[in-house]
This record gives C-alpha cells, structure tokens and sequence, in this order.
C-alpha cells in the first residue's frame, strides 16, 4: 500500500492534492482550497506541477453564469501508488486451475476468494446494526484493503458507498464476473438491495453501490 506509506511520511500539498482528487471524479482548485486551507496560488502552483508530468488532467466545466470552472483529474499514470492485487499472478493461478481442473475452476476460485472475504467481513458488520452503521464498518474495511471506499447521501436521502480506487485491476477485465459476486456479496452484509454503478473518466474508475431499503 504505498500511497498511505507516502502520506505517512511525506506531508506535502501534492500528496495532499492527489488524495482528495482521488477521491472525487474532480475538483477546482477553490474547493482544494477549502479542504487543505492553502492559499489559491499555492494549491495552483502545486495543480499546474502535476499536470505537467502528466499526472493531473484539465478540463472545463460550465456554469451558470462567468467562466467555465478548470476542473483537475487525476490520470492514471498515478495508479502505482495505491493498492493493487498482483493481477498477473492471480490471473495465472486461475488460467492453471481451469487447465487442470476444468472450465468452471476460475469461477469457484473466485466464489471462494469472496466467500472469505465476506466471512472477514461478517464478523466486525453486525447484522443486529442500524444500517448506516453497518455501511460505515463495511466502507473501512474495504478502505483497509484498498478500494477507498466512502458513504455519502445519495440524491433521494438514500446512502451510498463509492469506491474510488479498484485494487483488482486487470484481473476484473478477464474476470468481469468479480463485479456480480462482489455485489452480492455487499448485499447479503447489508442485508438490502444494492444498485451498482461503474463511472470511468480519464482512465479513471469509480463504483458506486447505492443502498435500497434494508429486508426486514
């Protein structure tokens, strides 16, 4: 995980900056402004820095009245910071498991992957809950494997979970079925029905999990 070894250790405003971008699909640098309480110019400076190495892109969003906000993005040259499974391994293990063992030996694998991985989960996302509660545990411990995960309101006064970093990468390419297992599984933890929305700008990735009404 090496952003947050990074964060630990380096306290800069371009550390800074890529966080907060990282987890929004983009933002001015009035609102940067008012999260990191930097001046305009310093946070420019450090936004117009990245940018240039390619690691920030630009663009303009318009508004109702005066000029188009300048919008910074993260690209995806920055993905080596954040957490990642080793895809290339994991997917090699799968390729060798279906050699030996069939066509449906990817998909129980990956069944059984989940399956422990909701079991981890189970034990610190108490059913007994409110659902709010249980949403917030649920958003840390994905966070703490690396799909900085966050619970906002949704538009009609719902909740929803937004993942902002995907740590299974090119694994989740070939094995789209991920999407549909970690579904349910988020699902079954929550205990209510869950809408899944993928966004992807730039290169950029971002899923979120709106939260229906609880079963009773």
């Amino acid at each position: 995980m090496i952003f947050p070894i990074l964060r630990d250790i380096l306290h800069t405003p371009a550390v800074d900056i890529i966080l907060h971008l990282k987890q929004s699909s983009g933002m001015t640098v009035k609102e940067l402004c008012a999260l990191m309480k930097m001046s305009y110019m310093g946070v420019k400076q450090h936004c117009d820095a990245l940018a240039d190495k390619g690691y920030l892109d630009t663009w303009r969003h318009p508004v109702p009245h005066g000029r188009p906000e300048k919008i910074y993005r993260l690209t995806a040259r920055l993905d080596p910071l954040f957490p990642s499974t080793n895809a290339e391994q994991f997917i090699e293990l799968l390729n060798q498991a279906e050699r030996l063992f069939g066509a449906t030996a990817p998909e129980k694998l990956l069944y059984a992957f989940f399956g422990s991985k909701a079991e981890r989960y189970a034990r610190k996302v108490s059913v007994e809950a409110e659902l709010e509660n249980r949403v917030l545990v649920l958003a840390r411990l994905r966070s703490a494997d690396g799909c900085m995960s966050v619970v906002e309101m949704s538009g009609n006064g719902g909740l929803r979970m937004v993942d902002y970093h995907c740590p299974y990468g090119e694994l989740l390419k070939q094995y789209p079925l991920i999407e549909e297992i970690e579904c349910e599984m988020i699902e079954r933890l929550l205990g209510c029905p869950v809408e899944r929305q993928v966004v992807e700008k730039s290169g950029l990735r971002r899923v979120t999990f709106t939260l229906g009404r609880a079963s009773v």
